[in-house]
């Protein structure tokens, strides 16, 4: 696989992935992703990304109720 910004070769490693959103910030520190051997760019695949996705739709849901408590 190519790094779609530098060319470079990807290779299968894992990566960190950062989100600031409704007012939280999450860390993973270590997704399985595909990382450019040469720039460090890293491509998660289907399956990470769907799962990130759930595990933040949980998460707004819950910030949600906590919110509305503390108001």
């Amino acid at each position: 696989m190519e790094c779609l910004y530098c060319k470079g070769d990807m290779i299968k490693s894992s990566a960190p992935f950062n989100i600031d959103r409704n007012g939280y910030h999450i860390t993973w520190e270590s997704i399985p992703a595909w990382v450019c051997s040469q720039c460090g760019e890293a491509l998660f695949e289907d399956k990470e990304v769907k799962h990130i996705q759930k595990a933040l739709e949980k998460l707004d849901d819950e910030t949600k109720h906590l919110l509305l408590k503390s108001a």
